[in-house]
């Protein structure tokens, strides 16, 4: 009941399209929003790789905007996931790690703080309030944010194929299973089957069958995920292209980008052929930034330069990802965005876009005034908090420490929590995050930290407590 009643609050001003939104067909436009996992902010063409092939997302960012200074909410899945769902800072949500995180080792100083497990019901999703205001709503990937009784249909999806609370996909080739279990909705396929063309298949199909109302397509895939796995002809393609010493120049993550690519191709010429494309709303970004370091075969992934570090990190290269969003004859192509947003405000902007125009108690903003060019989009910083040792480490041994950061115009400083040192950084000049201002800014790093410390006073955030198990490295 308090759900329902917070879900009516949330649309209870809904009052229509806006005029200047109003779609060619009379209705709410549609939205795809597709989330791929651990994709680095620079694995895309567009946003400057040579090795990968990304046609397709090149061609979305030429006819759309991109976004230069996008940012995840978190540098690890299940909490941008759950931003992504609510508008709302991890920190605020108490869902701060992947589900269910990493357990506290005795050579770590702090223990992690006892996080949610699940997405809470009592929540308004983004696929709640699209579903109260007339929308189909289906989720076609990864979930990642809760078991049983936390499934996505739970949390206002009418549809959902393969998402449960598993964080890696059963099998990345049919049969999509493992000695776990089934992926819901995939109980059958044909032999060899590749798990992104499928969930592409799935997601076609959802378009189909609701083409004539409103749609939230919500396409969260696994890839490119570790287990590295990809199909074996791609991966041949890649292996004989002249491989760079430096850099991007694993085949396999390669060949899993491709496919992925072939995905948003995919579903860009089905609304086309269908005539949805003008009346759609396309919406490309992912979880976190790319995975870095050594984490089982054919790993590091990829290389995120010239961004510092990857997956797990609160360097550029674990948060820093990419965001394009296309909407013909609405934003304009070929357009470049510098503005700092992140994962929460693709919550707001979704409400906005179908006028849903109340989103009170949300963190994130809506991007409607950046990609309309109408109205003013005010924000004066944007704050991680994370309170976990990662699992992605240098060299076999250490695991980043764990802590926060704030970014307010051209600075980000970075607090870790475990030996309360800070460092500070000029992105405009330093995006690599090689030289730490701390030492020679000391009073504006003194104010940022006040400032990040008054933030997670204000949104309740969990902090560590000192390891009672720990016992010092000799």
């Amino acid at each position: 009941m308090r759900k329902l009643l917070m879900v009516s609050a949330v649309i209870a001003l809904l009052a229509g399209t806006p005029a200047g939104l109003a779609q060619s067909s009379g209705r709410r436009p549609n939205i795809v929003l597709v989330v791929i996992d651990d994709y680095g902010w620079a694995d895309t063409g567009c946003y400057g790789s040579t090795y990968h092939r990304t046609p397709n997302l090149d061609q979305l960012a030429a006819r759309g905007m991109r976004f230069t200074d996008a940012y995840a909410a978190a540098p690890v899945c299940s909490p941008t996931r759950a931003a992504l769902m609510t508008g709302k800072h991890p920190a605020r949500l108490h869902l701060t790690d992947w589900l269910p995180g990493r357990s506290d080792m005795p050579s770590q100083k702090l223990s992690r703080p006892i996080i949610r497990q699940e997405l809470p019901l009592e929540e308004t999703t983004i696929a709640e309030a699209l579903k109260q205001a007339g929308y189909a709503t289906a989720i076609v990937g990864k979930w990642h944010l809760g078991g049983e009784g936390f499934e996505p249909q739970r949390q206002g999806f009418d549809l959902n194929v393969a998402g449960d609370h598993t964080g890696t996909p059963r099998s990345y080739f049919f049969p999509f299973e493992n000695k776990d279990g089934k992926m819901p909705g995939l109980e059958s396929g044909a032999p060899g089957e590749y798990l992104p063309d499928r969930l592409t298949t799935e997601a076609e199909r959802f378009i189909e069958q609701h083409q004539d109302k409103p749609f939230f397509l919500y396409l969260p895939h696994y890839s490119v995920h570790i287990p590295m796995k990809a199909k074996p002809e791609l991966i041949a393609k890649y292996r004989v292209l002249p491989k760079p010493e430096k850099g991007q120049n694993n085949p396999v993550y390669a060949a899993m980008v491709e496919s992925m690519d072939e995905s948003v191709g995919r579903l860009r010429r089905k609304l086309e052929q269908l005539g949805l494309a003008d009346d759609t709303v396309f919406i490309f970004t992912a979880d976190n930034g790319g995975l870095s370091v050594k984490e089982g075969p054919d790993t590091p992934a990829t290389d995120n330069a010239p961004l510092r570090a990857g997956k797990g990190y609160l360097y550029e290269g674990g948060l820093r990802v990419p965001l394009i969003i296309a909407w013909p004859k609405r934003i304009k192509a070929g357009s470049v965005n510098r503005a700092p947003v992140y994962s929460a405000d693709l919550f707001a902007t979704a409400l906005d876009v179908a006028g849903v125009r109340n989103t009170t108690g949300v963190d994130g903003l809506s991007l409607l005034p950046l990609l309309t060019g109408r109205g003013q989009f005010k924000r004066d910083a944007l704050y991680w908090h994370y309170p976990h040792y990662s699992n992605q480490s240098i060299d076999g041994g250490h695991y980043d420490q764990p802590g926060a950061a704030i970014r307010q115009g051209d600075y980000k400083l970075i607090e870790f929590y475990q030996d309360d040192h800070v460092e500070l950084y000029d992105l405009k000049r330093d995006l690599g995050e090689r030289r730490d201002l701390a030492s020679k800014r000391p009073q504006l790093a003194a104010e940022l930290r006040r400032k990040l410390a008054a933030w997670r006073k204000l949104v309740g955030a969990q902090m560590m407590t000192p390891n009672p198990d720990y016992r010092a490295s000799r």
